[in-house]
């Protein structure tokens, strides 16, 4: 009998998502740290039956896979579950995942481990979970992650299948070099820095492998055909708005909106934009964006340094 080729990933927008950003497992949670592991797990095998309600990420997920509609026969997206459930108590997860109809059929269990060493042996693109430290310490290996945060606000479908997704700049498309100098030495300074190297381009940051891996999908489609969006939502204004643009233009990845705001609140911008989710370096960026859009925190660079 012949052997078969192993499976690969080759060409494909690879994103790991663990089942607390994926799911509403709050209150199961919620059971774990006050009860314990052993409550947690009766509580699963209770509810087993009971579908899960989406989570924050369960739109970007939804619309991901809806890209593979567009390509039959050559899926463009695969989305990875990854757990700290046991089998066991992750089988609620799989058969809500069934459920929804969600084609994901490659999941990690790791029954309490870490679950961020399986991001780079999946080779994802990006890594998104509710659990800082396994964010934590996928960004220090290397990898686009972020921190999915909980919160009450509904999100509504507006019919839209269109993948949308914004990125701040500098410490999550970009390095953090330029941010260094602002903490530092102020905004003039960094004005001033910014315009002295405009045409020497930023290196990139923790996203810049994600962004190209969405470039790719992009330019499969004539730019009003694309099934997918994206747009750099940044504090900065002019005149160091041209070092990223360079900065992009020397990448060869297109960005298709740029919202140079000049340290405006973002969140009415990214509701504006329809972004299905937003990533940023500051924590309070985060807080304020999640007010109208699925946001995600990048603990990444001299913002977060220091700080659990």
């Amino acid at each position: 009998m012949p052997s078969l080729m192993p499976a690969t990933f080759d060409g494909k927008l690879v994103v790991a998502i663990s089942s607390r950003a994926l799911f509403d497992l709050e209150e199961s949670n919620r059971i774990f740290e006050k009860e314990g592991v052993v409550a947690y797990h009766r509580y699963q095998l209770d509810h087993e039956d009971e579908v899960l309600q989406p989570g924050i990420a369960f739109g970007l997920v939804r619309k991901l896979l809806a890209l593979n509609a567009q390509t039959p026969g050559q899926p463009q997206v695969e989305v990875i579950l990854l757990s700290r459930n046991t089998a066991d108590t992750g089988l609620r997860i799989m058969n809500s995942i069934e459920h929804y109809k969600l084609d994901i059929s490659r999941a990690a269990f790791t029954g309490g481990q870490h679950t961020y060493p399986y991001v780079p042996a999946f080779d994802a693109h990006l890594f998104l979970s509710a659990n800082p430290d396994d964010v934590r310490r996928a960004l220090d290996d290397g990898h686009a992650a972020a921190t999915i945060i909980p919160t009450s606000v509904e999100q509504t479908a507006d019919g839209d299948d269109q993948v949308r997704i914004a990125f701040d700049g500098d410490a999550v498309l970009f390095s953090d070099q330029a941010e260094r100098i602002y903490k530092k030495d102020g905004l003039e300074a960094f004005t001033a820095s910014e315009v002295d190297a405009a045409h020497e381009p930023l290196t990139g940051g923790p996203f810049k492998r994600f962004l190209a891996a969405l470039h790719h999908i992009q330019s499969g489609y004539p730019p009003d055909k694309s099934p997918l969006r994206t747009a750099l939502v940044t504090a900065r204004s002019a005149p160091a708005h041209e070092r990223v643009v360079r900065t992009l233009r020397a990448w060869n990845i297109r960005i298709d909106e740029a919202l140079f705001l000049g340290g405006l609140e973002k969140g009415p911008f990214l509701k504006a934009f329809g972004a299905d989710i937003f990533f940023d370096d500051q924590r309070g960026h985060v807080e304020s964006a999640q007010q109208f859009v699925p946001s995600g925190h990048v603990p990444y660079g001299v913002a977060n340094e220091g700080k659990s």
